[in-house]
C-alpha cells in the first residue's frame, strides 16, 4: 500500500460518515484542537485517575474531571473508575467486579444484552442464566428473571439502559421486586448504558442512578458525546475495586483496570466535549428523540412496520435490500433493520432516507406485478 493512498482513504471516510444512519455514532464531534497533541505519547498508564505513576506524560486531571461529570450525572459521591476502551471494556469491568465481590454469583442479563455480555461469562467463568424478552420491544421478561432466579445465591445482574438493537430499558424496580420475592439479598447490578445512558437522565432523571442500589455503570464515549476513538468510562462505588488492587512496583501504582494503558488523547477529547457542550446535552438529547419520532412517523405512513420504544433514538423497520443496507450502514438482524438518529443526522437527511426506502418498495411492487 502507498503512502499516497492516504488520500483517497480521506475521500472513502467522507462519503461513509455523510451516510451512516446505523449505528450510535455522534459524527458531528469537532476535535481538531487535539492536532497538536498528537505529538505526545500520552497515556494513562495503570493505575487511577487519583495517582500518578512513575510516568507523567499523562492526562489522568482530565480523566477524573471526565469522570467526575458521569459521577455528579448518575449521582454518586465516593466513586471509583476510569476511561475505558469501549463500552465492552465497561461491561467486562462491572461484571468482573460484581464476580469478585461475589465469587459464587450467578449473572443474569436478558437475551437483548449486548454480546459483551456472554462474553464477560466466558472469560469469567461465571455461570449464565439468559433472561428472555419481551415482544417487541426487547425488554427483560420479569417473570422468567424471576423464575431463574437461584435462591440463596447471590445474582449479578446486567440491566439494560437501552438495548443494542431496540433501544429497550430494563425496569430496575421490578428486577429489585423479583429479587426481594426470592429473598436474595446479595446481588451486584451493573447498568450497562452504551448510548441510553447519556439520554436517560435528561428524559427521565433519578429513574436510575446511584441512589438505586447499582454497584456499577458504564457508558460509551464516542457514542453521543463523540469522539475520533472507540472509548467509554466506567465508574462504580469506591469501596467495590478494594478486591482487584494490586500494586505495581515500577509503575509506582496500583492497578485495578482491565487494560492498563489507557490512552490519554482519549480523556482529552472527552474533557473538551463535555466542557464545550455539557450545557446543550438536553437539547441534543431532545432533538435526537424528536428526530427519531419523526423518522418513526414517516416509516409509519409508508407501511415500512416501525417500532420506537420510550426514551430512545433507535428506529427498527423492515429491512430493505442489500444494497441500502450497505449504503446507509444500517444495523440488520432476519428481516428488520434499525437507525440510530445522532446529532449529524438532519430531517431532510431522513426524508430522503425513507424515499429511498419507498421508491424501492414501488419499484419492487412494479417488478412483482410484472
Amino acid at each position: 500500500m502507498d503512502i499516497d493512498f492516504l488520500s483517497e482513504y480521506q475521500m472513502l471516510l467522507t462519503e461513509a460518515s455523510q451516510f451512516h444512519l446505523g449505528y450510535p455514532y455522534n459524527l458531528k464531534h469537532d476535535n481538531t484542537f487535539l492536532l497538536p497533541f498528537l505529538k505526545y505519547s500520552i497515556n494513562n498508564l495503570g493505575g487511577d485517575c487519583f495517582t500518578k505513576s512513575h510516568y507523567r506524560i499523562d492526562s489522568r486531571d482530565f480523566e477524573k474531571e471526565v469522570l467526575q461529570f458521569f459521577a455528579n450525572l448518575y449521582q454518586l459521591q465516593d466513586w471509583w473508575g476510569y476511561v475505558t476502551t469501549s463500552g465492552t471494556e465497561g461491561n467486562l469491568y462491572g461484571i468482573l467486579l460484581g464476580r469478585e465481590n461475589y465469587p459464587d454469583g450467578i449473572l443474569y442479563a436478558s437475551a437483548a444484552s449486548h454480546y459483551s455480555v456472554n462474553k464477560a461469562a466466558k472469560f469469567f467463568r461465571i455461570p449464565y442464566h439468559q433472561i428472555g424478552i419481551q415482544t417487541p420491544s426487547e425488554e427483560m421478561n420479569y417473570s422468567d428473571f424471576y423464575r431463574k432466579l437461584v435462591p440463596n445465591l447471590p445474582a449479578i445482574i446486567c440491566l439494560n439502559l437501552g438495548t443494542t438493537f431496540t433501544g429497550a430499558i430494563d425496569d430496575i424496580e421490578q428486577i429489585l421486586n423479583a429479587l426481594e420475592m426470592k429473598k436474595i439479598r446479595q446481588f451486584y447490578i451493573h447498568v450497562d448504558g452504551a448510548l441510553g445512558g447519556m439520554l436517560l437522565p435528561y428524559l427521565r432523571s433519578h429513574w436510575i442512578d446511584f441512589h438505586k442500589p447499582i454497584s456499577s455503570l458504564s457508558i460509551s464515549g464516542h457514542k453521543f458525546i463523540g469522539c475520533p476513538f472507540p472509548c467509554g468510562i466506567v465508574i462504580t462505588k469506591k469501596h467495590l475495586v478494594e478486591a482487584l488492587a494490586s500494586d505495581i512496583e515500577y509503575l509506582g501504582a496500583q492497578d485495578m483496570t482491565i487494560g492498563g494503558s489507557r490512552n490519554g488523547h482519549t480523556s482529552l477529547c472527552l474533557w473538551y466535549e463535555i466542557c464545550k457542550r455539557h450545557s446543550n446535552f438536553a437539547l441534543e438529547v431532545a432533538d435526537c428523540v424528536a428526530k427519531a419520532e419523526h423518522l418513526y412517523a414517516q416509516l409509519k405512513l409508508r407501511d415500512f412496520n416501525p417500532l420506537l420504544n420510550p426514551y430512545s433514538n433507535t428506529v427498527v423497520f423492515d429491512k430493505p435490500s442489500d444494497s441500502l443496507v450497505k449504503k446507509y450502514q444500517l444495523a440488520a438482524r432476519g428481516d428488520y433493520a434499525h437507525a440510530v438518529v445522532m446529532q449529524n443526522h438532519y430531517i431532510e437527511f431522513l426524508d430522503y432516507f425513507v424515499e429511498e426506502l419507498a421508491r424501492e418498495q414501488l419499484n419492487l411492487a412494479k417488478i412483482g406485478k410484472g
